[in-house]
């Protein structure tokens, strides 16, 4: 097979590998780079647990070909920690229980925080309404939208104490 050099921007670190031409986003983020966070649910982009973050954009990683990364800022769920401090949003999951097989818990990471990132300050619909694209199978869906609303005023009140910390 005929692979393609790809240069990317993945998690802040610039980033160069080859892929198969035919080769999905989600095979090239799991198979050649080592990043298995988004996981392989349907490969119809029906159940969002693929997602990822394309310029800031949620996408499923199964419908998008890795030869397509190139020149993008791609977000994966490993891009969320800072080292060992889990992001916000990681924490209030695990706080609230929003998790329990784990094969849904990366894709819906990664659409609350493309949500947080344009709307620091989301309704319940507006939670909702950004997670629609995620599927869960052994959870009902309340406790992962306590979670992201929770997660967004932390977020929200981490940036107040930052700015006031700044002066």
């Amino acid at each position: 097979m005929k692979k393609v050099l790809v240069e990317a921007n993945i998690n802040g670190e610039t980033v160069e590998f080859l892929c198969e031409a035919r080769q999905s986003l989600l095979e090239t983020l799991r198979d050649v780079l080592n990043l298995t966070g988004s996981k392989e649910g349907c490969l119809t982009g029906d159940c969002g647990a693929c997602s990822v973050m394309v310029d800031g954009r949620v996408v499923c990683s199964c419908l998008m070909l890795g030869a397509e990364a190139a020149g993008k800022n791609i977000t994966t769920v490993e891009g969320l920690a800072t080292g060992n401090q889990l992001h916000p949003l990681q924490q209030k999951f695990l706080e609230n229980a929003a998790l329990q097989c784990g094969i849904c818990t990366p894709g819906f990471l990664v659409a609350a925080k493309a949500l947080i990132d344009k709307n620091p300050n989301p309704s319940e619909e507006e939670v909702r309404y950004a997670l629609a694209g995620n599927l869960c199978r052994c959870t009902g869906y309340d406790k992962i939208v306590r979670a992201v609303i929770e997660a967004a005023k932390a977020v929200k009140s981490g940036a107040a104490e930052s700015r006031a910390g700044a002066r």
